[in-house]
């Protein structure tokens, strides 16, 4: 699946790698009582909660094209790659990402930055492929946009417990010693037409990015958002957060600056269509279809 979007100069693709129910909604957001559920439940449903209760996800990277870069933001789970605690993730073996990635008009060779929103396993996978037994960068001529505290969390993790995060050994410190990794602030300015934008809280040093003009632009959330209920209560925090806290702020802040506006919302993991646009509810916000 591919969807393309046109904003003025820019064009945004997305590349689909999964879609389905992943967890369970109550295990996902910890602290989200039963009584919550159940007064949203009928809304969530079908679309972002299953009749078992579990998310709908989406797995998916976004391409941008400006005039004159294609950029990759976030690489989802990746191919070969060994996942224990994650049974639909682990040691995948398929070609609908690259066929996806086809689809759209692209090859690995047609990335010029892949920008990692942060680094967790889902956002990072295919940073690198197998060869000959070797990680590799997947998209040879690409740099690799990371934030500067994210990676040495990281790193500093790995080197902690390796067994912990298998994702930072096989899919960014084989980036890092290929010499493919431009590192910068979680606020940098891209160029005109692409910014970061710190939203800190679900990792240490977490960034979204919007890409365009005013007027004709839009958001990439990465995991600021994981699911509209966290627009109406942006403090429900996920199981994966650094700081849910945090996070919580971070919602708030970047949904207060665009909701009402025509500022487009892609996000990483909700179903498709993924994209959405911010509104005012009570005192927090909503998503309305774009």
């Amino acid at each position: 699946m591919s969807t393309r979007i046109e904003l003025g100069s820019v064009k945004i693709h997305r590349i689909v790698e999964q879609e389905g129910p992943f967890f369970e909604a109550m295990h996902f957001f910890p602290t989200m009582t039963k009584e919550l559920l159940d007064e949203n439940r009928g809304w969530l449903q079908p679309r972002f909660l299953d009749a078992s209760d579990r998310l709908m996800l989406c797995i998916q990277s976004y391409i941008v094209q400006t005039p004159h870069h294609t950029i990759m933001i976030d690489s989802c789970v990746g191919n070969h790659k060994p996942r224990p605690t994650r049974s639909f993730w682990n040691m995948m073996n398929s070609d609908r990402y690259e066929k996806n990635l086809a689809a759209s008009g692209f090859g690995v060779n047609d990335i010029d930055y892949v920008m990692c929103t942060h680094l967790h396993t889902d956002h990072v996978g295919w940073n690198t492929r197998l060869e000959n037994g070797r990680w590799v960068p997947t998209f040879p001529k690409a740099r690799y946009i990371f934030a500067d505290r994210e990676l040495a969390h990281w790193t500093k993790r790995h080197q902690d417990d390796p067994a912990a995060c298998p994702w930072i050994t096989d899919s960014v410190l084989p980036i890092v010693a290929a010499n493919r990794v431009d590192i910068v602030k979680s606020a940098h300015a891209f160029n005109d037409l692409v910014t970061l934008i710190p939203t800190p809280g679900h990792t240490i040093d977490h960034y979204s990015v919007q890409v365009g003009k005013p007027g004709a632009d839009a958001i990439i959330t990465g995991d600021m958002i994981h699911s509209p209920l966290q627009a109406r209560h942006p403090e429900l925090g996920m199981m994966a957060d650094y700081d849910s806290a945090q996070a919580g702020v971070s919602r708030r802040e970047l949904f207060g600056r665009f909701c009402d506006t025509s500022t487009l919302i892609c996000t990483a993991h909700f179903p498709s269509p993924s994209t959405a646009r911010v509104v005012r509810w009570k005192d927090t916000f909503d998503f309305i279809d774009a």
